[in-house]
């Protein structure tokens, strides 16, 4: 790929990451502009454009002659003393297709970025590699955990009890009680296997102490037990590799941009921290099944709406999570003509309140029964023959993909609308643990986390596409994930992180009201 065609990709990026659509005539006077600057590898002359363009320009498609203003006095200003300018905005939107893949090197000890194209179609050792990944970004963080790394110097001098990992392969050879790690598959009909990058063996669950969490084909687990004269492991303990500290996976992974908003200095990372800090008025509104062909749903988004538009400070962000209609979007729905024009409704509704209009932005995040090629996850962002209209009546309307992730100044939020729990709890091979708590939503929590991704279910329940599993990757765990699920509204602290279901606002009128500066969840209804 020639250095033009590299810095033309990564200019588009950005500007995507940012909500825009770049025109070709803008992009080829943003080239002239960056090359202005052939020292600048960071991009960082690109990033103060788009600090100035958002302050400047409300529509979310760049043309030519919105820039040429901004980049004129820009290098007006390029001979004028040196000062301190902003890197990065206060709210960025990434898409789950543009988010960087690494991917785990066991040799060097260090993460290796996926640089090359990821196609859509992948290869059948694309599904393979799926699960080696999955199995190797969580076999990395198990080797810092004090419970199960190998003691540099004798065992006794610990003051940590240490059960080293066997490997499946070793079992063969060793006998009594060993830990091992493996991803549970079925390889045979009514019969489960626990799998590592060594080899298989079957496992018996039927008399294992369970830790809390939906243990689900595909979920990688730590299990104790014993090996019988049989060739089955019987499980004696198990649960998912123990979750890692954000502040600890930084530290070891600093120099990597897992979560695709771009990487920062220390100072920029004090600082937007500061700013987090102070954005105490900042406010995210998000609701979940907004039904736009049901009237009654409408009447109470608008009713919403209003409220908002009356408060002091109106949000900054308003998250429109899917389903968009009642009924599924697939080969039988012949609506979409309608589909657009309720879209166009919704549009004008939001332009009569010229409040937020002005200064709120709007997320669009599909949902599994909207528009789009298939059920696949990552799901693309709606058609634009649907949001067409929308997006000319609302400039400040994002159309992003599920999942997708929003970074507010050092925040790292990530939005899935799946219904989970109910697939997760009807997939699970034992029954859940009651030991600690009772409530489905904190294990679907403790699920997640632990197994660092999204949707740990097997690939028949739901596909992935296998290039882009890294996107729903949950690692390092991120400050806030909202899971918009059909099941009743819920919120859980767990490890740092906080975790909400806003509800189904067309079944239950329940939606949340967030502030991300403090973290606070207000579980709200009409």
């Amino acid at each position: 790929m020639s250095s033009t065609s590299q810095k033309r990709k990564k200019i588009q990026k950005k500007f995507k990451n940012r909500g825009y659509n770049l025109k070709f005539d803008a992009l080829d006077e943003i080239l002239v502009f960056a090359d202005q600057f052939p020292d600048d590898a960071d991009g960082e002359a690109i990033d103060l454009l788009l600090d100035n363009l958002q302050e400047s320009h409300k529509s979310s498609t760049v043309d030519a002659e919105s820039v040429r203003g901004l980049i004129n006095q820009l290098l007006g200003a390029h001979n004028a003393p040196e000062e301190p300018t902003t890197s990065a905005s206060s709210l960025a939107v990434i898409d789950a297709f543009l988010i960087p893949k690494f991917g785990y090197d066991s040799v060097k000890k260090k993460f290796n970025e996926h640089t090359s194209s990821l196609p859509i179609h992948g290869e059948a050792s694309a599904k393979t590699a799926l699960y080696r990944e999955r199995f190797m970004l969580l076999s990395q963080r198990v080797s810092r955990a004090e419970h199960f790394s190998r003691p540099a110097f004798d065992a006794e001098m610990s003051q940590f009890e240490n059960n080293e990992i066997s490997s499946i392969q070793s079992l063969i050879s060793q006998r009594g009680r060993k830990w091992v790690m493996g991803v549970i598959s079925q390889l045979e009909d009514g019969h489960f296997y626990l799998e590592d990058l060594s080899a298989s063996v079957e496992i018996d669950l039927s008399k294992a102490k369970i830790t809390t969490g939906f243990f689900t084909e595909n979920t990688i687990i730590l299990a104790e037990g014993e090996m019988q004269v049989n060739g089955i492991f019987q499980v004696i303990t198990c649960g998912f590799p123990p979750l890692e500290d954000r502040d600890k996976t930084l530290k070891a992974h600093s120099e990597y941009d897992f979560f695709g908003g771009g990487t920062l200095t220390k100072e920029e990372t004090i600082r937007l921290a500061d700013l987090e800090r102070q954005a105490v008025s900042d406010t995210f509104v998000i609701l979940s099944d907004i039904w736009l062909d049901d009237e009654e749903v409408i009447r109470k988004l608008e009713t919403v709406l209003d409220g908002f538009e009356s408060v002091e400070t109106v949000p900054s962000l308003f998250v429109f999570m899917g389903n968009f209609c009642s009924r599924p979007c697939n080969l039988s729905f012949g609506s979409y003509s309608s589909l657009r024009e309720q879209f166009g409704k919704l549009g004008r509704m939001i332009g009569n309140h010229p409040r937020l209009k002005e200064n709120s932005r709007f997320l669009f995040i599909p949902g599994p029964g909207d528009a789009g090629p298939s059920t696949v996850l990552p799901r693309c962002a709606l058609p634009n023959y649907l949001t067409e209209e929308l997006r000319n009546i609302i400039p400040n309307a994002i159309f992003s993909s599920n999942p997708c992730r929003v970074k507010f100044y050092n925040q790292e939020i990530v939005f899935f609308r799946q219904d989970l729990l109910y697939r997760m709890r009807r997939s699970c091979l034992v029954a859940p643990s009651t030991e600690e708590t009772k409530d489905p939503f904190k294990h679907l929590v403790y699920t997640i986390t632990h197994q660092s991704h999204l949707c740990p279910l097997p690939l028949m329940v739901q596909p992935i596409i296998w290039n882009y599993d890294h996107s729903l990757r949950l690692y390092p765990t991120p400050h806030t994930i909202v899971l918009g699920d059909k099941s009743e509204q819920n919120v859980c602290k767990f490890g740092g992180t906080t975790c909400f279901n806003p509800g189904s606002f067309s079944t239950d009128s329940t939606f949340v009201a967030y502030r991300p500066s403090t973290q606070e969840v207000e579980l709200s209804a009409l």
